[in-house]
């Protein structure tokens, strides 16, 4: 694997654990009762209501719940197996199924919930981000 190769894991590996980061607050946002301040900006976004709808969680799990775990097995294919032959093609195709997944929960926020989650949004980018970079090392591979 050569050096860029190796710094572009290194990257997504950073992204993931920023994933799992936003995605642990938002699963906080999630069970808590008490109202979120810095993300209740106008009547555009508000990760309250997106949090608690009935479209964040799946089957009982939340939403956020699964992110981490995504973004979990980002970190873990970047950085614990990032040597194996078959890891690229593996990490591109998780990145890019979290991403379609992050893709169907922004059109639930903007055309059914009518209302945008800045945790949300940040997740897509970041995940959006982790898919770009999985495809180049992919791509290289």
């Amino acid at each position: 694997m050569t050096s860029s190769t190796q710094r572009l894991m290194s990257l997504i590996a950073i992204l993931a654990v920023c994933g799992i980061a936003v995605s642990a607050e938002s699963l906080q946002r999630h069970y808590a009762t008490s109202k979120t301040e810095f993300c209740d900006v106008g009547q555009a976004f508000n990760c309250d209501i997106v949090n608690r709808s009935e479209y964040s969680s799946i089957f009982g799990i939340p939403v956020a719940l699964i992110g981490m775990l995504g973004y979990g097995s980002l970190a873990g294919l970047a950085t614990a197996y990032r040597e194996r032959r078959e890891t690229p093609a593996m990490l591109f195709g998780a990145a890019a199924t979290g991403l379609a997944f992050a893709l169907y929960l922004t059109y639930i926020e903007a055309h059914v919930l009518g209302i945008y989650c800045i945790l949300c949004l940040s997740s897509l980018l970041l995940i959006a981000t982790s898919t770009i970079l999985a495809a180049v090392v992919w791509w290289r591979s």
